[in-house]
């Protein structure tokens, strides 16, 4: 396809002026070009298809950036990016110094509020909206959200909040064909309501039991009955919510209905009361393989070519797999064991055992405190279960973790995944405070697998603890090691391995950064440097006695670990040593104590230290320093 308007957008004033038949040719180019560059570059594609024409509404009917657009997670904005002046640099998206893959304040006006994890928006719209009282400014604000989104409490902490205090808003209710009622529990309450009515009990039996006695069409009665009461549950049930909440309640809409959709949000934008629009749209639209498997072609890798397959290379299992596999292992010798996960199944690796144990399974939605508190009642009964979260998700049930589970000293065993750097996704998806978070909480043991094999071991050996919470932590990256049918060993807790002695710095290293260290140790023994190097595979509790050990045999300490530096392993140790009277020279590499920018993760951890290169020159450094004091 020819592109005759997109290149020529610089801001949405552009399309103010355009027809709707301008408006509808718009978006067709913007969905062609999306699947054009992401198919090439790599990035979130189903979602952002999904919300074309709405989008190019919005513009449309707003006046942008003085009126306010918030989209929720932001991955689905990339139209939104290619209509607010930034055509020209969207090849660049994802990539190291380009385009974030997600909404960024730094990055333009037009970003009202960034964020890369779900249900924040009618929060954050809320809050804009009611700062007008304080700042006299006039304009309209409208936050986005779609259905699975909604699954999470902050969303609905929002709506009863704006309802309340009549917040003039309005919420677009992106429902991407996927049913909503099972997701969003308040739904559920107004339900039962209805379908517990009396009135309406008398009325259905009635009418049920009058078509039992039809001499002919009984079956094709009742089975239009049935539909009947299930299409007004699906329309007048999540209204009804709504409007109990303070919210007038529009829709649904086609989503994809460019002249519905201008003349919806154009009657409805002056309004001075909080209000909702519900929208029916369908992921990956008009792109064929993409509708058909959204989840698939949610988020794509960079392939080379424009032509929409996604290849997926050959190469040893990720940390995902390997966790996917053994969760399985695991599930078939004990009965005992759950998995848990907060709408990240196919992100966590657990789809294979959700089809393998299916009544094993838990997606609780975007509600992660729900879910850590759910497995804490499910360990009070004996249950085992296995919480697997993206580190950077397991933040939002820091208080759940501490107050359901360690206090009261449940065996819930948390699988962190997308540890440390997580590439492209940038600084809302690194996994960095991970190691800080969890190793200040008392009595949880915290431990960080070097390969595949030994995420086997620490599975198996948290699971055979019973003395409260234990967290493994690992990367988004390649298990370096993994045998299939290899056998499971119980680890001592807090035990450390070394790896390869050495005499003059000790390397103490967490997770795969081992092999960085073993590397780098090779590479100086050319020099004459000789190092030890650690595998420090629990970071709480720590190998006291190789600590104790360090003091009389070393002067110089190199810690590495992938997550920050304040508050982190590193820290721990370097504390330890000093209480203990080493005193000799410590040094911490790890991420810094700033939020750090999307990029490949190879690329990221070289720029930041945290690799072979990396700690060769802090050994010398360290080497250097201490023979000028000396």
């Amino acid at each position: 396809m020819q592109l005759k308007l997109l290149p020529n957008i610089k801001s949405p004033a552009d399309i103010r002026e355009y027809s709707l038949e301008e408006l509808r040719q718009l978006a067709d180019e913007i969905r062609f070009h999306t699947i054009d560059v992401v198919s090439e570059v790599g990035g979130h594609l189903a979602s952002t298809l999904g919300v074309v024409e709405l989008t190019v509404a919005l513009h449309k009917v707003y006046h942008t950036p003085t009126d306010k657009i918030i989209w929720d997670v932001g991955h689905q904005a990339y139209a939104h990016k290619l209509l607010t002046g930034r055509f020209d640099a969207f090849p660049t998206i994802r990539q190291y110094g380009g385009l974030s893959g997600f909404l960024k304040r730094a990055e333009s006006e037009y970003d009202v509020f960034g964020a890369g994890h779900a249900s924040t928006s009618i929060s954050a719209g809320a809050g804009i909206a009611e700062s007008q009282k304080y700042t006299g400014k006039k304009f309209k604000v409208v936050s986005v959200i779609g259905d699975g989104a909604m699954t999470g409490g902050l969303a609905f902490e929002a709506l009863n909040n704006a309802g309340h205090i009549r917040t003039p808003m309005l919420v677009i209710l992106n429902d991407n064909e996927m049913s909503i009622s099972p997701n969003v529990g308040a739904m559920n309450t107004y339900l039962t309501k209805i379908v517990t009515n009396p009135l309406y009990n008398r009325i259905r039996d009635e009418i049920w039991n009058m078509s039992g006695k039809l001499p002919f069409g009984k079956k094709t009665a009742r089975s239009m009955l049935h539909r009947i009461e299930e299409s007004l549950k699906t329309l007048l049930v999540p209204g009804m919510l709504f409007e109990e909440l303070g919210f007038r309640y529009f829709g649904p809409i086609d989503g994809h209905n460019l002249d519905e959709l201008v003349r919806t949000l154009d009657r409805i934008k002056d309004l001075k009361t909080p209000a909702l629009l519900h929208i029916l749209t369908k992921k990956g639209k008009g792109m064929g393989v993409a509708e058909d498997d959204p989840v698939k072609y949610h988020g794509v890798k960079p392939n080379g070519s424009s032509n929409g397959k996604v290849r997926t290379p050959i190469s040893i299992k990720s940390f995902q797999d390997v966790f996917g596999s053994l969760v399985c292992e695991i599930a078939r010798n004990r009965n005992d064991t759950v998995c848990i996960t907060a709408a990240m199944g196919e992100g966590t690796g657990l789809m294979s055992f959700a089809r393998e144990f299916p009544k094993r399974y838990y997606d609780v939605g975007i509600a992660e405190g729900h879910g850590v508190t759910f497995a804490a009642g499910l360990a009070t009964e004996g249950v085992r279960p296995i919480v697997a979260i993206y580190s950077t998700f397991l933040q939002r049930a820091f208080d759940h973790i501490i107050h359901d589970v360690a206090i009261q000293h449940l065996p819930v065993v948390f699988c962190l995944d997308r540890s440390g750097i997580a590439g492209e996704d940038g600084p809302t998806h690194h996994g960095a405070l991970d190691l800080a978070y969890l190793k200040c909480i008392q009595d949880l043991v915290l431990a960080a697998p070097i390969n595949g094999n030994e995420l086997r071991h620490l599975l198996y050996t948290a699971l055979d603890y019973q003395d409260g919470p234990f967290a493994i932590r690992y990367p988004k990256s390649s298990s370096v090691e993994f045998d299939l049918h290899s056998q499971a060993e119980l680890l001592p807790i807090g035990s450390w391995e070394i790896m390869s002695p050495g005499k003059d710095v000790a390397l103490l290293a967490v997770g795969p950064q081992v092999y960085d260290a073993l590397g780098a140790a090779e590479k100086l023994s050319q020099s004459g440097i000789s190092c030890e190097v650690v595998n420090c595979r629990f970071i709480k509790p720590m190998d006291e006695a190789y600590l104790e050990s360090i003091i009389g045999r070393f002067k110089q300490v190199i810690t590495i670990e992938e997550g920050i530096v304040t508050g982190g392993f590193g820290e721990g140790v370097s504390a330890w040593l000093s209480v203990h009277g080493f005193k000799g020279d410590t040094r911490i590499l790890g991420l810094p104590n700033s939020f750090v920018e999307h990029g490949p993760r190879d690329v990221l951890l070289k720029k930041l230290g945290i690799s072979q290169d990396g700690i060769i020159e802090a050994v010398i450094a360290l080497k250097e320093s201490f023979q000028i004091r000396v």
